[in-house]
């Protein structure tokens, strides 16, 4: 096999890999961006409704550093380590100037000062936003930034697959060239994993085909935990019936979910926050309205735009005015656009500090979705995402560089076990019968979305955890049609599904295990929050076929918990 070495190897080209590249690079050392598309396609381009950030001088007057925090640490429904959440908030304006003075053109108020609108849970507006296609214009900017420096090599369509280790630290990935399916083991002193989420585990999701939790397998598989897996976040408006995402920044600019009575039934579920309640009540909400038989036939309600008018929906919603158009056939000026609630974020992830330092394997790193700080806690407020890409993606990459500059080379070859790596992934092209790949994504992503979703109940995740484990004892018989080495997608969906596999596992004997309800993870037969017995993070390894669970508490600085009412 290939071998290749770089001073940091980068999983992710998406806005937390780029910034983490940026800052090592910028300190001179070499680094490697492995990423299944080109950057500018990754998966934070689709971020649409803006970038929260208090900006001295530039917010409501009454708000400050410590309200942002608090707001976080509640929508979160206190499961958010609190030193996270004021990092969060105190870095926001200062993020969001850099990306300002590099270039990004954010929209203005009249007297020129940066646009602001509400978002979901904030107790005063403090998101930034470029219309409703805010990732995009950041993830350009951010792109052009890191790519200019000199020290980064990007290797677009390469499909990252293993974590190489030795037994205490990271060695690097081995990762497949998807134009023609050659392994390359790229060396490194550390690795950064940012590689974004796992919205493809669940039937409905807003998330792009890439999003197959390919970074949280890799570091399971390496025997590195996640954190709080059973956190799976449901975003109320995804166009019906595609899935599209209608972005936050719709109800931001005064939208209203109205069921088939035209009711603003959220008054009922949030009196105070209406529309603009957390994600988590208002998927729930959504649900309940359909369930009780006001929604619309289908299984969905309406998003009111038309109160708004034609210029201002096509100025400040334009993308969800053209996705409604395009992919509904709905006038967004004339029409409620039909939505539901679709998988769209993940709270858990590869256990990290606030700097993105792994616990478990010296010279791992993560940061983005593919992290848990934990900032976002049971539930992330809208808008929190594309800050913490960029706040904690420039902190990961510092430490990286800390890191690096006291490394000392290991003596032990590694060359070994990344063959080995190779081997395993080329099983599925050498079968040439028994259970097609396709077959068994279908299943699983019915299951997740039954059974592990909005709501959960006892006997629904068990019959989860029992379904996933016979679809794992089915994907080791699993073919691919493709023989071929040539832009070979169905090998590399393949190798998804087994990624897919081992993480639905994790989630669903976590979610079982957590009994209570807090934020995004809602059980019937728990319905209340239980502090006494579970404030507390969830710490899940993967052992074959066997989940072990522990635990580490929340950590506390100012904010003690109390009743989540909005």
């Amino acid at each position: 096999m290939e071998k290749v070495n770089y001073d940091v190897v980068v999983v992710g080209a998406g806005l937390a890999g780029l910034m983490a590249s940026h800052e090592i690079a910028s300190a001179g050392y070499s680094v490697a961006v492995i990423s299944k598309v080109f950057p500018t396609r990754s998966h934070s381009s689709s971020a649409e409704g803006g970038i929260a950030a208090y900006i001295e001088g530039n917010s409501d007057p009454n708000d400050n550093p410590d309200y942002m925090a608090y707001d976080t640490i509640k929508g979160g429904d206190y499961l958010v380590d609190q030193d996270a959440a004021e990092l969060l908030s105190y870095k926001s304006g200062e993020i969001v100037r850099t990306l300002e003075s590099w270039g990004t053109l954010f929209n203005r108020q009249p007297d020129g000062r940066v646009a602001v609108r509400y978002f979901g849970g904030q107790t005063y507006p403090r998101t930034r936003f470029v219309g409703d296609k805010t990732g995009m214009a950041l993830l350009h900017t951010v792109y052009e930034r890191t790519s200019g420096l000199g020290k980064v090599d990007f290797y677009f369509e390469w499909f990252a697959w293993e974590l190489i280790r030795d037994d205490s630290r990271v060695r690097g990935v081995v990762a497949f060239d998807m134009r023609n399916m050659v392994p390359v083991f790229f060396k490194a002193k550390a690795v950064v994993m940012a590689s974004g989420g796992m919205g493809m585990l669940y039937k409905h999701s807003t998330n792009s085909y890439i999003n197959t939790g390919d970074g949280y397998a890799m570091a399971l598989r390496a025997r590195v935990a996640l954190k709080d897996p059973e956190f799976v976040q449901f975003h109320p408006t995804a166009l019906y019936p595609s899935d599209i995402l209608i972005s936050e920044a719709a109800r931001g600019e005064g939208g209203i979910l109205r069921n088939n009575k035209g009711e603003r039934f959220m008054a009922r579920y949030a009196p105070k926050k209406l529309d603009l309640a957390p994600r988590d009540i208002a998927s729930r909400a959504i649900l309940t309205e359909v369930k009780e038989g006001r929604g619309f036939p289908g299984g969905y309600v309406g998003l009111d735009l038309t109160h708004l008018g034609e210029e201002y929906i096509k100025e400040r919603l334009a993308l969800a005015y053209e996705a409604a158009k395009s992919f509904a056939g709905i006038d967004a000026t004339k029409e409620m656009i039909p939505v539901r609630p679709a998988q769209h974020y993940y709270m858990g992830g590869i256990d990290v500090d606030i700097t993105g330092r792994n616990p478990d394997l010296i010279g791992l790193f993560a940061a983005g979705e593919a992290a848990c700080v934990s900032v976002h806690g049971a539930n992330r407020l809208g808008s929190n995402s594309l800050l913490e890409t960029l706040v904690f993606g420039r902190e990961t990459g510092r430490a990286v560089v800390e890191f690096l500059r006291s490394y000392s080379e290991p003596s032990s070859d590694i060359d070994k076990e990344a063959e080995k790596a190779e081997q395993t992934a080329y099983d599925v092209v050498k079968r040439e019968s028994g259970v097609h790949f396709g077959e068994v994504v279908n299943k699983l992503r019915e299951v997740m979305w039954e059974d592990v979703g909005v709501f959960r109940t006892e006997d629904g995740m068990k019959n989860a955890v029992s379904e996933i484990m016979k679809l794992r004892d089915m994907a080791k018989d699993t073919y691919v049609l493709d023989k071929s080495k040539v832009y070979n997608t169905e090998f590399y969906n393949a190798l998804e599904m087994k990624n897919m596999l081992d993480l639905a596992l994790v989630i669903a004997v976590t979610a079982l295990n957590r009994k209570e309800s807090r934020g995004a993870h809602y059980r019937l037969d728990y319905p209340k929050r239980d502090d006494e017995n579970w404030l507390k993070h969830t710490i899940a390894y993967l052992r074959g076929n066997t989940v072990e669970i522990t635990y580490k508490p929340v950590k506390m600085t100012k904010w003690k918990p109390e009743e989540r009412v909005y």
